[in-house]
Order: C-alpha cells, then sequence, then structure tokens
C-alpha cells in the first residue's frame, strides 16, 4: 500500500503542496478500516501546514486510485502524519559534520 500512494503522490497527484513528500510508513489498524500514513519533506522553508492540507486535498483520490488498484475488499480511512525523523537525521549529520576535525591543508592559503 505504502509503494502504491508514493507512487500516486509522486507522478499523479498534481497538488504543488505535496511536491518533496517522502512517505516513511504505513500503520494499518488491526480491522484494515484505517491507515495511518507517516511523511516527511527536508528543506528549511517547509510549510507543514500546507503539505498536510494538500495531503489531505488529495486523499479522497488516494483512495479512489488504492481501491482500483489493490483489490481490497474496504478502501482504508487515510490518516496523514508528519514523521519528524528524516529532519532530526539530517540535522544530526550536520551537527556531527561540523564536530569533524579540519584536515590538513583545507583550511590554508
Amino acid at each position: 500500500m505504502l509503494r502504491e500512494i508514493a507512487e500516486l503522490i509522486e507522478h499523479r497527484v498534481k497538488d504543488p503542496r505535496v511536491r518533496g513528500v517522502t512517505l516513511t510508513g504505513v500503520r494499518m489498524a488491526d480491522d484494515l478500516k484505517s491507515a495511518r500514513i507517516y511523511f516527511s519533506v527536508l528543506g528549511d522553508d517547509v510549510d507543514l501546514e500546507e503539505v498536510q492540507g494538500g495531503l489531505q486535498s488529495a486523499k479522497g483520490f488516494i483512495k479512489r486510485e488504492i481501491g482500483r488498484r489493490l483489490e481490497l475488499r474496504y478502501v482504508p480511512e487515510l490518516e496523514f502524519r508528519h514523521d519528524p525523523s528524516l529532519v532530526r537525521g539530517e540535522e544530526m549529520e550536520k551537527l556531527l559534520d561540523s564536530l569533524k576535525p579540519e584536515e590538513p591543508g583545507e583550511g590554508e592559503s
């Protein structure tokens, strides 16, 4: 399901608010009637509320397409939630890079 939704967002959803969205996971309810889709967006100038609004706006289209593509008895209700782990990882990487000692000859002119 995650792969199908990611493909739809990348290639079929026309809303510019969802450009650059990366899906990081999906958690299905035990009864398969709802799915929590986790997403992340990299970049400093990202408005998460705007991205969330774009995903909410595309939810009906995504549900219809999932129903057509996957042979499910019931198409789950979709809920999109932000996953900050990619952003945190990027911040940690920058921090670790700033702690590296300078290589000999790099800072010399």
